[in-house]
């Protein structure tokens, strides 16, 4: 489970359908476009670097030297010349053969590489959910939009019967101030229905670098399937165990946990095989004259004493830094259990609460041609029918709302689970299509709607 997601994106890509593309090709752009997914691949390869980094100090270091020298004697000697120049170049090679601070940085930076990798997973599953949650906010706010349409025309309709009802004296001027007021209220909902539309718009364009136009719908016969397996303990622990937030938090702890075996190899001693190999130059008269080659190999030790207290300082820093480590991994993972556990709970709510609001619309409907019908023979007044004309187009945006966040939730849960893959984008999409019913069709059908439940 623990693989890169986006290495099988153009497989997944090449098995789609080709009539179903709209949410898929809203994540391409957002992939090439949205510059979080591009920081945080730009960071796991920053810190693949920095691990190479640190495994250079484990190797050979090869390099050039050169040497001049001028040296004047002054001492009760008798020799015939007390100055001499010196001159030397060739090449050092230094092979580290114990140093325990530099393998311990080593393992540190291994699991900060680690750490960013499963960053860099948990930044591709957050764009996956985050274009998905805007594309499905777009379509929720178009449905709210129609229904807020919808309910304005409506009571507009009874406004204008109202009006014409009291020009000939069946009511009184009261019903028609009612009318009036409902209507103003329709029409303020409509305004800021349009609004939550262009501000959805906007946040879907800053994923993609695009506005849309015409985002495909769900399909009416869209199944809310129960969650599988249908155990909250199950899918808490698949998050336990494959959660990219939690694996980035376990590295992070094993690093601090190297990083203090650095600090106490601060005590150790280290040991370099060296080896040189050059020209050396003396000039000085007889019998300081030489020139010729030299090479030379040995060992270097060197067994540090005292340093100040700077290593015991550093040594109870790193204590403290592991500790923190440690509480963040248990808060992360109490997070991740609460919300996994959460959303679980929160998706099976989707569903018993569209398969309630589907009846729902079903009963609203018939509640309001009965109340028409009772105003028309003079048994409801006006106000009975607008609240009738409002709830019945509230329970339709309520019943398109509930789909939409059972489809957010389930993304989110699978996230949690570590489980959420380009494939459920792929899965999703094909039950979109642009001739799927709006909520506009779903008035006119609510009398025949399928149970979601599945």
């Amino acid at each position: 489970m623990k693989k890169r997601l986006l290495s099988g994106l153009i497989g997944v890509m090449a098995a789609q359908p080709a009539f179903a593309i709209d949410l898929i090709e809203t994540y391409e752009k957002a992939l090439s476009y949205d510059s979080g997914i591009a920081a945080a691949q730009a960071s796991f390869e920053a810190q693949q670097a920095a691990s190479d980094v640190s495994k250079s100090a484990l190797l050979p270091q090869v390099g050039a030297f050169g040497e001049a020298n001028h040296t004047d004697l002054d001492a009760d000697l008798d020799i015939q010349d007390n100055s001499y120049k010196s001159t030397s170049y060739g090449v050092q090679l230094t092979q580290p053969l114990f140093r325990a601070d530099s393998w311990f940085r080593y393992d540190a930076s291994q699991f900060q590489t680690e750490s960013a990798r499963a960053q860099y997973n948990l930044a591709q599953q957050q764009l996956i959910l985050d274009v998905a949650t805007a594309y499905f906010n777009v379509l929720r706010a178009q449905d709210t939009v129609t229904t807020a349409l919808a309910t304005e025309a409506a009571i507009q309709r009874q406004y204008e019967q109202a009006q014409e009802r009291f020009d000939v004296g069946l009511i009184a001027i009261t019903e028609v101030y009612e009318a009036r007021a409902s209507y103003d209220d329709a029409k303020s909902q409509r305004i800021a229905a349009e609004n939550q539309l262009n501000v959805a718009k906007e946040q879907l364009a800053r994923l993609t670098g695009e506005y849309p136009e015409d985002l495909e719908n769900l399909r009416r016969n869209f199944p809310l399937g129960r969650p599988e397996p249908m155990d909250p303990s199950a899918w808490e622990s698949i998050a336990l165990e494959q959660n990219w937030s939690i694996q980035s938090t376990l590295f992070e702890l094993q690093a601090s946990e190297a990083n203090l075996k650095v600090a106490k190899a601060g005590h150790y001693p280290t040991l370099d095989l060296t080896a040189s190999y050059g020209d050396n130059q003396i000039d000085g008269g007889s019998p300081n004259q030489f020139e010729g080659t030299q090479g030379v190999i040995g060992l270097e030790l060197n067994v540090p004493l005292y340093s100040g207290g700077g290593t015991q300082a550093s040594v109870r820093q790193q204590r403290s830094l592991v500790t923190v480590a440690e509480q963040q991994l248990n808060t992360v993972r109490r997070d991740v259990r609460v919300n996994t556990r959460s959303l679980f709970l929160t998706v099976n709510n989707n569903i018993e609460t569209a398969s309630a609001l589907a009846q729902t619309i079903i009963s609203r409907r018939s509640a309001l041609d009965a109340t028409r019908a009772g105003y028309e023979v003079g048994t409801r007044n006006i106000v009975e029918v607008l609240d009738a004309e409002r709830a019945y187009y509230v329970a339709l945006r309520d019943y398109a709302n509930a789909r939409y966040d059972y489809v957010i939730n389930t993304l989110q849960l699978k996230q949690a689970a570590g489980t959420l893959s380009p494939q459920d984008l792929v899965d999703l999409n094909n039950w979109l299509s642009e001739t799927a019913p709006g909520i506009e069709a779903l008035a006119n059908e609510d009398q025949t709607l399928d149970d979601p439940i599945q």
